[in-house]
């Protein structure tokens, strides 16, 4: 079994997690950065990664960037913003060559950190500002990203069920921002926002590789440091338990060749919830994987579908399926999805179903844990749902999964929002 040691710190108002571990030649550090969303921000917020990574105060332009990590034998950064159930999450990560692989070399990992910081708390800015060209170039850059979601129908539907299902509530927030906000954004606002970020948000540094744990300590207390611990939600919000409810329809019409049917059901459970691991269980026989319910039976049996899978939304307590569908086929392919769901609910699962879905499930665990950003992204889970349940003990409780524990949980399902995407003269009720 893989064994993951953490140990957590609290240094300098921030979380340290140090993951010993010499399996790889490279250390890795991620510094994620948590908020609750919130619709005032989340533009300034998507918008602070595309100008960050433009360049420090001491390397001011992603050509300087660049040569300072190509000097540290070739470091990779980058910068993205996620959504985890109702936190918007801002992930800095930085992977460097180990000084130990490298011959007369001990400041590696010492100008790498000090790289870190520099571009997270010394940015390039002029009289509490940042440039004004930097951030007007980067909010095209911004919005062109926000604008492609129309050209990817599938990412496209993804989006509007989200909208329909989590109206009202923060989740439906767009993790990339709104157009209509870029243009009312100022480089004075926008530090503005950056400056109360580091005073709110809370911070997990995260540090994995072979080092020594006291020289990572030191190197972190000297580099990194806040005057309090942030104030952003450590309780994770409870999710209003839905029990039933009429599903909602929602039918879009565009000019496509491939309908788009996705379905939302709301779990009522959550990764930090003791049914989590059969809820996951419960999703990969339904269509986590290609030999699930809904491959099987809406793409191989009734050829009703170009693609048909699942997935959770861990930290929402989502389920959402996914489909590409002829339109004249909607009426159909959604009855035999959801009797999928119907079949699962009523225990029609063999034990051959639950063995081969549990081991693929388990293979892909070990897989993630099988690269070092794969490890801190599963660690970062209990940040995320304020539990301890690390990889291994998750592993060991899916193994224990019997079918009554998936019959169990499908108890708790419920179907919420319904989602076609179709061309203009599609679906068969108008």
């Amino acid at each position: 079994m893989v064994m993951i040691q953490e140990d957590v710190k609290n240094l300098n108002g921030l979380n340290l997690h140090l993951i010993p571990n010499d399996k790889f030649k490279t250390v890795n550090i991620v510094i994620k950065f948590k908020a609750p969303l919130n619709r005032e921000t989340i533009t300034k917020r998507a918008l602070l990664p595309y100008v960050l990574q433009q360049g420090p105060k001491e390397y001011p332009s992603r050509k300087e960037l660049q040569i300072a990590l190509d000097n540290l034998y070739g470091a990779v950064l980058s910068i993205d913003g996620g959504k985890k159930g109702n936190h918007h999450i801002l992930s800095f990560r930085l992977e460097v060559a180990n000084e130990k692989f490298i011959p007369n070399e001990s400041n590696i990992i010492e100008e790498a950190v000090r790289l870190l910081n520099e571009v997270i708390f010394h940015p390039n800015v002029r009289n509490d500002s940042f440039h004004e060209d930097i951030i007007n170039r980067e909010k095209e850059t911004l919005r062109q990203k926000i604008k492609s979601v129309l050209d990817d129908k599938m990412k496209y539907a993804n989006m509007r069920l989200i909208d329909e299902m989590c109206d009202g509530e923060a989740y439906q927030l767009h993790v990339s921002g709104y157009e209509e906000d870029l243009d009312d954004i100022s480089a004075t606002d926008l530090y503005q926002y950056y400056e109360k970020l580091l005073k709110e948000d809370q911070i997990d540094i995260y540090v994995l590789g072979d080092v020594k744990e006291d020289k990572i300590q030191e190197l972190i207390g000297v580099n990194f440091e806040r005057k309090s611990e942030g104030t952003s939600n450590k309780v994770v919000e409870e999710e209003p338990k839905v029990t039933s409810k009429d599903p909602k329809e929602v039918i879009d019409k565009q000019h496509v060749q491939q309908a788009k049917l996705h379905i939302g059901y709301r779990t009522n459970i959550r990764f930090q919830d003791e049914k989590y691991p059969a809820l996951q269980v419960f999703n990969g026989i339904l269509g986590a994987f290609p030999s699930s319910k809904l491959f099987i039976n809406v793409r191989e049996k009734n050829s009703l579908a170009y693609y048909a899978s699942s997935r959770l939304e861990s930290h929402k307590g989502l389920l959402l399926v996914f489909s590409g569908i002829a339109p004249q086929d909607y009426e159909k392919a959604r009855e035999i999805m959801e009797k999928q769901m119907t079949v699962m609910k009523n225990g029609d699962i063999t034990e051959d179903e639950l063995k081969e879905t549990k081991d693929l499930i388990i293979n892909q665990l070990l897989e993630t844990l099988d690269h070092p950003q794969g490890i801190i992204e599963m660690l970062y889970q209990q940040v995320i749902a304020g539990t301890t349940l690390q990889p291994d003990q998750l592993i060991e409780k899916i193994k224990e999964v019997k079918v009554e524990d998936v019959v169990e949980v499908g108890k708790h399902i419920v179907e919420d929002t319904v989602y076609l995407l179709t061309s203009e003269g599609g679906s068969n009720n108008g």
